[in-house]
């Protein structure tokens, strides 16, 4: 029987919403894998709107997370708030700028953030329910909020990144571009994805894996 897998979305593009490549290579794979995915993001304003090509700010602009995220989704998206994790067998949750400004307020605040509640309750009553979570990128750098403290969780092996994530509570093992690491007990499963990959290619690697090793523990 197909595996029923929330993906949740923070936007779309790397520097203020979620991070593509990452986003397509977990659609891709999962679809490969035979998965049946859902795409799911907050209904919220984005914390602020990033020019791609330049690399800043696009000041008086506002976009919406949802809206956003269809893009990456083909327009099948659901509102985060509207759906019953209890209906999934696993979530994933890829990472981007997005994460630490939409999902949570790790971007500005370190250590101190806070989580959009819609996120933080779907995903509490996904672990609630028991199921198995994917973070990549810098989306783990949530999961002392989320799992609790000493929930073992990396974002590659960026010292300063390191340092909040642990600051946060979480305890933090560095790790290659091509390999996840596993909290039995929480049931979470994080890799560093761009927070390490040079490549699309290189990023594919432990995106996969994270993937696979979802799967099978659902």
């Amino acid at each position: 029987m197909a595996k029923k897998v929330a993906v949740v979305l923070a936007g779309c593009g790397v520097f203020d919403g979620a991070e593509i490549h990452e986003s397509v290579l977990t659609l891709l794979r999962l679809d490969q894998l035979g998965a049946q995915v859902t795409c799911l993001a907050p209904n919220i304003d984005q914390m602020h709107v990033v020019n791609h090509f330049i690399g800043e700010p696009a000041e008086g602009e506002t976009r919406n997370v949802l809206v956003e995220a269809a893009r990456i989704a083909r327009g099948d998206i659901k509102d985060i708030a509207a759906v019953n994790a209890e209906d999934f067998d696993a979530v994933i949750v890829p990472g981007g700028f997005g994460a630490a400004k939409n999902l949570c307020t790790f971007a500005v605040d370190g250590p101190a953030m806070t989580v959009n509640a819609d996120f933080e309750a779907f995903i509490k009553a996904a672990r609630a329910a028991g199921k198995i979570i994917g973070l990549m990128c810098i989306a783990p750098a949530m999961s002392a909020k989320l799992f609790g403290a000493n929930v073992v969780c990396t974002i590659g092996n960026d010292a300063e990144t390191a340092a909040a994530v642990e600051q946060s509570g979480a305890n933090h093992e560095n790790c290659s571009v091509d390999n996840i690491v596993i909290d039995e007990p929480n049931k979470l499963v994080t890799t560093p994805a761009y927070m390490l990959a040079s490549s699309i290619s290189e990023a594919a690697l432990g995106i996969n894996a994270l993937v696979e090793k979802v799967i099978e523990l659902s």
